[in-house]
């Protein structure tokens, strides 16, 4: 075999298994961004309901459509071997307790799910069933995160 075809075939290989990596399939890089995205959904909610930005009906259902998108993929995203690397913020309890952790996600689905039910149109409406979801989101940080210091 040439010189410049096991070269060739050496750079498909190297190719072929650092695509993903490259594309951002990393489930620790699209986790990290999807709760990027969870997070930067949940600010105009908290803006909300302090009193720092004036209601929005409709931004209020944009955040939870994140949120609910988010909650269908999310648990999918631990698969083993990505407990570490990347400056993960999981915690090992993910893989050590998965049910735990299924159920605390399933928490928060079923919250996400109840509030855009709900269709909430005013600040009150909204602080009734924001404060389900933001406290499952406190509860998964609180045993399934190590948080960033």
């Amino acid at each position: 075999m040439s010189y410049l075809k096991t070269r060739s075939i050496f750079a498909a290989i190297v190719l072929a298994f650092a695509s993903p990596l490259l594309a951002g399939d990393d489930p620790r890089h699209e986790r990290h961004e999807l709760m990027e995205g969870v997070g930067d959904a949940a600010k105009p909610i908290g803006q909300m309901l302090k009193g720092e930005r004036e209601f929005d009906a409709d931004v209020v259902m944009a955040s939870l459509e994140t949120f609910d998108k988010a909650a269908a993929q999310f648990g999918e995203l631990f698969p083993p071997g990505s407990e570490t690397g990347e400056d993960t913020e999981a915690a090992p309890a993910i893989w050590e307790d998965r049910a735990g952790f299924e159920k605390a996600l399933a928490t928060w689905s079923d919250a996400v799910d109840a509030a855009i039910a709900a269709n909430p149109q005013t600040v009150e409406e909204t602080k009734s069933v924001a404060g389900p979801i933001f406290n499952a989101c406190k509860a998964c940080h609180d045993d399934y995160r190590i948080e960033d210091e």
